[in-house]
Parts: C-alpha cells; structure tokens; sequence
C-alpha cells in the first residue's frame, strides 16, 4: 500500500463554486502557469504517484458555498484516478484546506478527532516564559482519521499544515526578526500539542502516521538556537519507544551538514535564485517502522526516476512548489 503527503499551491483556484474543473486560459495561483497547465500538471503527478491515500495539504477550499471534496473527487473522476474518495476535517478560513483522497476499494477513511482540546480549538501554553499561558490556535487545523485497510488493519492518520514561520509583512530589520521569532514560537507550540496527540495513541498501541508539510525541519533557521528544537524533533519524540520515525527527518538531524534531502523549491526574488529545503515529512509509529519501506520524496532534480522521465519532471516543476512524498506499508 503507498501512502503520500502532497502539498499543492493553490489548489483552491483550479476549481469554481461548484467543484467544476477550470481547465482554461486563466492564470492559476502558480506564477507564471496558466490553469489549464497546472491541472494537466497535477494529472501526471497524481496519475504517477499512483497511491492508495495522499493526504493532500492546500486541498480546494471548503466553506458555505464551496465544497472541497466534490472538487477533489471531480478532479479524480477526470482524471481516472484509483485514489477517487475524499474525506475533510474542520475546515479553515485560510483557502487551504487538509484533505484525504483514498481508493476505497483499498481502504476507508473517517475524521475521527479525539482528545481535549481538539484541533479546532485553542491549546493554552506560556510562550514567552512569563507565567502567563497564551491561546494557541491552529489555523489549519489538523485532519485526524481513523483509518480500516480491506485486510483488517486499523491505523490512525494525522494529517499536518503547520504555521509558517516566515516574517510575511514585516519591512524593516527589527520587524523580520520579532515576526519570525513570534512565528516560530507559535509553530512550536502547534508541534508540542500535536506531539501530544501522538502520545496519546502511542499509548493505546494505535498504528499512526502523521504526515503533511511542517514548514520547520532542523536547522532550517538561524532561530531554531533560541529554542533548542525544531518542530519536527518535536513531534518525532527522543525515546526509542515512543519515537516516530522518518528516515529523511533522521538524516537532516543526524547530519545537519552536506547534502540534504529536499521536498519544496521557492525562488528567492531577492536573491536570485531558487531554495530547496525539507517540509514534507512521513512519520511512522514504531510498530510500523518495519512494516514500512521505500520513503520516497518525488523530486524533479534528486529521484533518478524523476528526472529520466521528461513528462513526469516537467510536471512536478508546473504542478506545485512542493513535491509529494511517499512510502510504501506492508499491511
């Protein structure tokens, strides 16, 4: 079974109120990508990906008036995809929703959130050390599934869109570093909730995967000294029993230096040039680690695969900013 975490950039404009396609002249959200490029873009990477569930980060919005999984699923029927389902959790103002496309004759999928406070509420922590408890939201709350294979394997999944840490809006200095700073501490706090998440069903022996874009990975920032951790080391844990597992995130935590496994590449305007780093994760309990093979990130330049097939490369470069990630689950 292949399990995949794709984050696609503005997913949302490709669609219109009724979850019709927009394969036209129109420009998408991509720079410079017409709508029409994009979808035919996303075809070929969904349609190559080929997997059993892809937890799908900026899924079409949902609100009111739109409805996210009929767009997915159209998207899927048009491009005759096995992973032709689609489940959705809270959803959030943001345009960006988390959502789950699945085949279903391979699996079912349900939200199923638990615990207190659950993701679509506030989580109080002291941020600053100051004794005083800030609230903590998560603007893109997190999509929790209770998971049944068709060989009887009950699983949990978390799919993540954690907070950004960029300094979005600040012009000066001073401000970029309080922004980023203040940004950072607010994705931290996101990680330790949902580390606790991940503790709660460690201890009941549930099966999880917790996968999406973390938008942090270690040594990501110069910022990352002032709090010791990243987010994701976070999550992972530090005690062999209670660690989730991602070999890409072991490898960045274990080197820090050299080359580096990479899942999204933004160009950098005022630099001319373009930033690859690391996102997108899978994380596997350890009773899957085993179980589990193949972490794969689908990437245009570093996959061999990817990059001898022309059509497949080309696509993933239009399709989105990030690339999916993979692994494959012996269950």
């Amino acid at each position: 079974m292949r399990i995949a975490t794709y984050n696609v950039e503005w997913f949302s404009n490709l669609f219109d109120d009724d979850g019709n396609l927009l394969d036209d002249d129109k420009w998408s959200g991509r720079h410079d990508v017409k709508r029409h490029q994009q979808l035919a873009a996303l075809a070929i990477v969904f349609t190559a990906l080929d997997a059993d569930g892809i937890m799908i980060i900026e899924a079409p919005d949902s609100h009111r008036r739109r409805d996210g999984v009929l767009a997915l699923e159209n998207f899927a029927e048009t491009v005759g995809l096995r992973a032709r389902k689609a489940v959705m959790g809270y959803v959030n103002e943001t345009q960006q929703e988390i959502a789950f496309l699945y085949d279903p004759d391979v699996l079912t999928a349900e939200h199923d959130p638990i615990g207190t406070p659950t993701f679509d509420s506030a989580y109080r922590i002291d941020l600053d050390v100051d004794a005083a408890p800030e609230a903590v939201r998560w603007s893109k709350p997190p999509l929790e599934l209770a998971v049944q294979t068709n060989t009887g394997v009950s699983l949990r999944m978390i799919g993540v869109h954690a907070k950004s840490k960029a300094p979005h809006g600040a012009r000066r200095p001073k401000e970029v570093m309080r922004i980023a700073i203040e940004n950072r501490r607010k994705q931290l706090a996101q990680c330790i909730w949902l580390r606790e998440r991940v503790e709660d069903h460690l201890d009941a022996a549930e099966p999880l995967i917790v996968l999406g874009d973390f938008n942090d990975g270690p040594g990501l920032d110069e910022y990352e000294k002032l709090f010791g951790r990243s987010g994701v080391e976070i999550v992972i844990g530090e005690s062999d029993e209670m660690q989730l597992f991602d070999p890409h995130a072991e490898a960045v935590i274990q080197r820090r230096i050299g080359v580096m496994p990479a899942s999204a590449r933004f160009w950098v305007a005022n630099k001319k040039r373009w930033m690859q780093t690391l996102l997108d994760y899978v994380m596997v309990s350890p009773d899957l680690r085993e179980k589990t093979s193949e972490w794969r990130i689908w990437h245009p330049f570093d996959d061999p695969v990817c990059y001898r097939t022309p059509e497949l490369r080309e696509a993933l470069l239009t399709a989105s900013d990030h690339f999916p990630v993979s692994v494959e689950l012996n269950i």
